[in-house]
């Protein structure tokens, strides 16, 4: 039986035809503020950044709709900007160590500290390295992970993937995997040779890391970009990787797949993401609004668990956000209160920030893997 009507759910003819009269009157400016199309807002990043699950929230609050330039590598992110005018980009997401080179060459805008939640950061993230220049901030650091050993857990033991030698391992032979990076990869060959700080070595260090990484060729199934890394571990092509972390096998461990990553005995590096505002963007203002979004605690918790790859966020109170909201994603990336979590293990000297060579230029680098790949 069909129930009547209240007075609060009906409206009659007489209050629809005046209703609909108002709106007809009002000037045309403000009647199309009743649907205006969204601010198209362009934003440079790694895929994932700007998919619905992170900015849907966003975009609905602020009638905004992001229109994504993905790249897959800090160079190609910044030749995309360097063959671009003036303005094209409003919000740039890039790797740490690239953020210097960005505002070297005026590709960024400078940010004010005192728009964002600094305060909330733990605070080795307050001061970040490559965020700032002569005491002025430029970018600003919104997730972060750890590189280590990647592996197949039916191949391997989590205490044999605890050490960078295991990819000599005979019985990985054609099957030890590097994600297609000089930076990461030999950066993890560094700590292996005893270099503390991997990217800040003398000429014999150097000619030591290159030497051990030419050991490591026959050992050597492929180099692979992103998608490759994803499907040659998911499929067993792979049963060990180089050069990457939870940011892949998190993604392919919760789709079942029998992978981990563990920090071996020999350290781990960090990869860091930080937003930045592009030079000349004409809309600045909410770039801004943008970034103080995804740095808020709550924009923290959803970065974390961002379903293109997740990520540990250096704001604490997203911390408690995530850990309220999805205490177990909290625990399996380590952000919670327990001994030998994320913040701990920086800490404790275990991790090392992934960045450009300091006594070489990061072209030797680069030709070295070259010849490397080509061996």
């Amino acid at each position: 039986m069909t129930q009547p009507r209240t007075p609060a759910q009906f409206m009659n003819r007489r209050s629809f035809l005046t209703t609909t009269a108002a709106v007809l009157a009002t000037p045309m400016l403000s009647r199309r503020a009743f649907a205006s199309d969204p601010t198209e807002l362009t934003m440079l990043a790694w895929y994932g950044h700007a998919e619905p699950d992170i900015v849907a929230e966003f975009e609905a609050e602020n009638n905004v709709k992001f229109v994504p330039k993905y790249y897959t590598g800090g160079d190609n992110m910044l030749g995309l900007i360097s063959q671009s005018p003036a303005g094209t980009f409003d919000v740039i997401l890039s790797d740490a160590e690239y953020v210097q080179a960005l505002n070297a060459a005026g590709y960024v805008e400078e940010l004010a500290p005192e728009d964002y939640a600094l305060d909330d950061y733990f605070p080795e993230f307050q001061q970040f390295p490559g965020n700032w220049q002569d005491g002025k901030l430029f970018s600003l650091v919104t997730r972060f992970g750890f590189l280590g050993v990647a592996y197949n857990t039916d191949a391997l033991t989590e205490a044999e993937a605890s050490s960078y030698d295991v990819f000599w391992d005979p019985k990985l032979t054609g099957k030890v995997g590097h994600f297609d990076w000089h930076l990461p990869n030999l950066g993890q060959m560094s700590l292996l040779t005893g270099n503390k700080i991997p990217y800040d070595i003398d000429e014999a260090a150097w000619e030591a890391v290159k030497a051990k990484t030419l050991t490591l060729r026959p050992q050597i199934g492929g180099f692979f970009d992103y998608g490759g890394t994803f499907s040659s571990l998911n499929d067993g092509q792979m049963l060990a990787f180089a050069g990457i972390g939870d940011w892949i096998t998190g993604v392919l461990e919760k789709n079942g797949a029998k992978v981990k990553s563990v920090i071996p005995e020999q350290g781990g590096l960090q990869w860091s993401e930080c937003f930045s505002i592009g030079k000349g963007s004409a809309k600045a203002d909410l770039a801004k609004k943008w970034i103080q979004y995804i740095t808020s605690a709550k924009g923290q918790a959803k970065s974390a668990q961002m379903a293109a790859y997740p990520a540990i966020v250096p704001n604490a109170k997203g911390w408690e956000v995530l850990q309220a909201e999805n205490p177990a994603e909290a625990k399996r990336q380590g952000m919670t209160k327990d001994a030998g979590n994320a913040m701990d293990m920086i800490r404790a000297g275990r991790i090392q920030y992934r960045q450009w060579p300091i006594q070489q230029d990061l072209e030797t680098w680069n030709d070295f893997w070259s010849e490397y790949k080509g061996a």
